[in-house]
């Protein structure tokens, strides 16, 4: 059958387009899977590829996510001659490698055998994340100093190499079974079955995918619908890798050597898995717009209520003087001449003592000089004022900050009019607008559903990303998304930040891995996406081997696609 395709997209905001045939296959029981595919973006051949030469020319490079996370060969960990932060940075770049292929391939185990068959070696992944999870809070203290004594450094390195140790351990262990469990050796009929129906499924959503973010595009605008730009011709490209392998996987198993498939249908079972991963994300794109453009106009009227509670408090704290004014200044005089006899004193709850008396603790001790100097802002909170309406903030300091906020809001509500605007990006800014201003309620309410709308969404956004360009995304990437994941519940504000980081560190990964080299045949339509997205360990001209469920020691066990 006859596939038009091109190859891998490493960035979503990819460049002009430009054709290429795929190579025509001669599968004998697959012709059914034809799929009708686009071309991808330039960019991305060039990205996918750069990465395959790159592999292949420097297996034992130094920086982030290469390395040992494409080795199956002896030693599959972080050399043990390695300086110690080049070993944890390794090892904790294969174990999360590791951790994902696992999930990946349990779904296709559970389609088949049911939750309840497949629950010892969820149970396993779940035992190793949490490994994984306690390494890379480590790597995060790290990063920021802590701790601080060089001893003390190299042993949480040494922790950190620890714990990815033992999540792979606990991942090899369970590899055997998942294997025996599956039965591929034996037969992959079922499985092949199985991955033809989803890949089938999935070609449906893929095609339907297309006009849906041409859609969210001209309704909400392009910067709305960046995070996946480029995510569908991806999803094609990983499809036509998968067909090619479907493809051969039939072919091999009709010869009779069911050992001989295997290979073929772990990497079509990859790239399947990893199509749907963009698909679904322009899927929940679209509902997380949708829900955030509902929740727009209910977020303003709480966030406009809060700071309405807040203005009282700050007009009740403003010193006597002039109307607006957060300070006042004394009339021109001599430096040495005090207040005049019989002067009024400051209110109570003012910012100065009586003339003539000494300071107290209840008083500013800057008080505005003869000489006509400023006194020193009056915090909200001082004595006299209504307590808990400003935090002990400044009032100069907090009416900016409301003025600051009532501009986000006014401009927030002018894009409303005028569109196409961003609902997700909308919430955002007025979330982090009232987030400064003191007294307007804390977390919760309408405010605290849209940081939360947010935070899931830009967190999800960032681990797919990392999930389809894994073997060119480094550790602090990880690190950051890692975090995000920990504060999605107790605070969504520092995720979102968190998973932005992660989202921009990984993006600029995948640019500088993915320069190309001059002087080697193009890999096959697809593999070089096969490779950036990990589902190849990019070994080999033809990608080397394709990833199974298990750790460090086992994971490239099925051996190359012959």
């Amino acid at each position: 059958m006859t596939i038009n395709s091109g190859s891998a997209v490493a960035l979503p905001r990819a460049g002009p387009v430009a054709a290429a045939p795929a190579p025509r296959q001669d599968g004998s029981s697959a012709a059914d899977l034809a799929l009708p595919l686009v071309a991808v973006a330039a960019a991305g051949v060039l990205a996918g590829y750069g990465y395959v030469r790159r592999t292949r020319r420097a297996r034992s490079r130094t920086t982030p996510g290469g390395g040992p996370g494409g080795e199956p060969a002896p030693p599959p960990g972080p050399s043990p001659s390695a300086a110690p932060e080049e070993r944890a940075r390794d090892a904790l770049v294969l174990t999360d490698d590791c951790v994902l292929t696992c999930r990946e391939e349990l779904g296709f185990a559970e389609a088949r055998f049911g939750a309840s068959a497949v629950a010892p070696f969820a149970r396993a992944v779940r035992e190793a994340e949490t490994e994984l999870t306690a390494a890379f809070r480590m790597r995060r203290r790290y990063e920021h100093g802590l701790p601080e004594d060089a001893a003390a450094r190299r042993q949480a390195l040494a922790g950190m190499v620890g714990l990815c140790e033992e999540a792979g351990r606990l991942l090899d262990l369970a590899a055997d079974g998942f294997d025996a469990l599956r039965g591929l050796e034996r037969g992959v009929a079922e499985a092949l079955a199985l991955a033809e129906a989803r890949f089938r499924e999935l070609t449906g959503r893929t095609g339907a995918a297309g006009p849906a973010l041409a859609a969210l595009g001209e309704r909400y605008g392009p910067g709305a619908v960046a995070p996946v730009t480029g995510y569908v011709e991806q999803a094609k490209d990983r499809m036509v890798f998968a067909t090619t392998h479907l493809n051969r996987t039939h072919q091999t198993a009709d010869l009779g050597s069911a050992a001989d498939a295997v290979p073929h249908l772990r990497a079509a079972e990859g790239a399947i898995a990893q199509a749907a991963v963009f698909v679904g994300a322009v899927e929940r794109l679209a509902a997380e717009l949708s829900s955030a453009g509902r929740l727009l106009p209910a977020t303003l009227t709480d966030a406009e209520a809060r700071l309405a509670k807040v203005r009282p408090a700050v007009a009740a704290r403003r010193p006597a003087g002039r109307p607006g004014r957060a300070v006042v200044t004394a009339p021109e005089a001599p430096a040495s001449v005090e207040p005049p006899a019989g002067a009024a004193a400051p209110a109570s709850g003012g910012g100065s003592p009586a003339a003539g008396a000494p300071p107290t603790a209840a008083a500013p001790q800057n008080v505005p000089s003869a000489a006509g100097s400023v006194a020193a802002p009056t915090p909200v909170d001082s004595p006299g004022g209504p307590p808990g309406a400003g935090g002990g903030v400044p009032v100069g300091e907090l009416r900016a900050r409301l003025m600051r906020a009532d501009r986000v809001l006014a401009g927030v509500r002018e894009e409303l009019v005028a569109g196409p605007y961003d609902p997700l990006g909308a919430l955002r800014r007025i979330v982090r607008a009232v987030a400064p201003v003191p007294g307007t309620g804390g977390r919760d309410g309408v405010l605290s559903v849209a940081g939360e709308l947010v935070a899931r969404s830009v967190t999800a956004g960032a681990a797919d990303f990392v999930s389809t360009h894994r073997a060119a995304v480094g550790v602090t990437a990880r690190t950051q998304l890692a975090e995000a994941r920990r504060l999605l519940g107790p605070d969504p504000d520092a995720a979102d930040a968190l998973a932005r980081r992660a989202r921009d560190l990984a993006e600029q990964d995948v640019r500088v891995h993915g320069n190309p080299y001059a002087g080697d045949a193009e890999p096959a339509a697809g593999t070089a996406g096969a490779v950036l997205g990990g589902v190849l360990l990019g070994e080999e001209a033809d990608g080397g081997p394709p990833v199974g469920f298990g750790g460090p020691h086992t994971r490239g066990r099925w051996g190359t696609l012959a």
